[in-house]
């Protein structure tokens, strides 16, 4: 069973969130990630029961980075703010890259410190990667890569040391569009017949994508001195259109094999993986590729945007 679903609003004609907390709950979806402290969801999430990610936003990092006083008075006006709701983690950065990865951990510190401060130290803060911060192959042989995750051993010990787990973003479909010479669709799709990649080292069999790059990112964690540290998935998902891959039948194979296969976990670490979908609605100001404003569930009038089950 999946954990929840992300719920992004760059779009300018998407239902009203008290509407949105009403879809979630009719379809059983019982988490939601939203990527900055949005008062709209927050008030009308609050009783839901609805599980929370609240992402703190890219743009607030350097502010709670540079004291405590600065953490205490974002947790005081956007968690404190708000009865009735049910926060699981807090992301400080989201696929935060350059320079401002200097800033995820002492931003977390001062976080972690605030919530205890005021008896919410239950909330656990951590950060949401990608899996370029990652390299290494097979699955046994990640690490946390020289290039784009040389912050990460820090982060990985600091939540070892805390228990909270790291946010992962796991996109089988960005890594096959990457290199569709090595990677096969039905690999990415979940719709592989039998074992497509062996790996020697550790002599676990992967079937699908998303177990290898999910388990390449627990070796990292590994590497790293960090082995006691779980992931959830934060974001992962399929786009229905902008490409010739990007198809409504291949989104509905890969999020609905998702969703039946998560319960399972990987080769590594067999059991629940929580896993939150991307995302609710297609949302039709994002910028970027086609692709990026086809990545929901629904569409705005709330229809799904093909058939799934969860």
């Amino acid at each position: 069973m999946v954990a929840g679903v992300c719920y992004g609003v760059v779009g300018n004609n998407l239902p009203s969130a008290s509407d949105v907390v009403q879809l979630y709950r009719s379809k059983g979806i019982t988490g939601m990630r939203i990527y900055f402290p949005d008062s709209n969801a927050l008030k009308a999430l609050s009783g839901s029961g609805i599980n929370l990610i609240i992402d703190t936003g890219n743009d607030q990092l350097g502010n709670l980075a540079a004291s405590a006083s600065n953490a205490a008075a974002w947790v005081k006006d956007n968690i404190q703010a708000y009865q009735g709701l049910t926060i699981k983690y807090i992301t400080v950065g989201n696929e935060v890259s350059g320079s401002d990865t200097q800033l995820i951990l002492p931003a977390m510190k001062n976080v972690n410190a605030a919530l205890s401060s005021v008896g919410l130290g239950g909330i656990k803060v951590s950060t949401a990667v990608q899996s370029g911060v990652t390299a290494g192959f097979p699955p046994s042989r990640g690490t946390f890569s020289a290039s784009g995750g040389s912050h990460m051993p820090p982060i990985a010990q600091y939540l070892a040391s805390t228990g909270a787990p790291l946010l992962a973003n796991i996109y089988p479909y960005f890594s096959y569009k990457g290199d569709t010479t090595n990677i096969r669709l039905d690999y990415a799709l979940f719709t592989a017949p039998a074992t497509v990649v062996h790996d020697d080292a550790s002599g676990k069999d992967y079937q699908n994508l998303f177990d290898a790059l999910v388990d390449t990112m627990y070796s990292a964690l590994e590497s790293a001195g960090a082995g006691s540290v779980g992931i959830v998935v934060s974001e992962s998902g399929w786009p229905s259109a902008g490409d010739p891959v990007a198809t409504a039948g291949n989104a509905q194979t890969y999020n609905q094999n998702l969703i039946d296969h998560v319960g399972k976990g990987t080769p590594k670490r067999p059991g629940t993986i929580e896993t939150y979908i991307f995302a609710m609605f297609n949302e039709n100001n994002k910028t970027g590729l086609e692709t990026e404003r086809h990545f929901g569930l629904f569409n705005p009038d709330k229809s799904p945007a093909y058939p799934i089950r969860f």
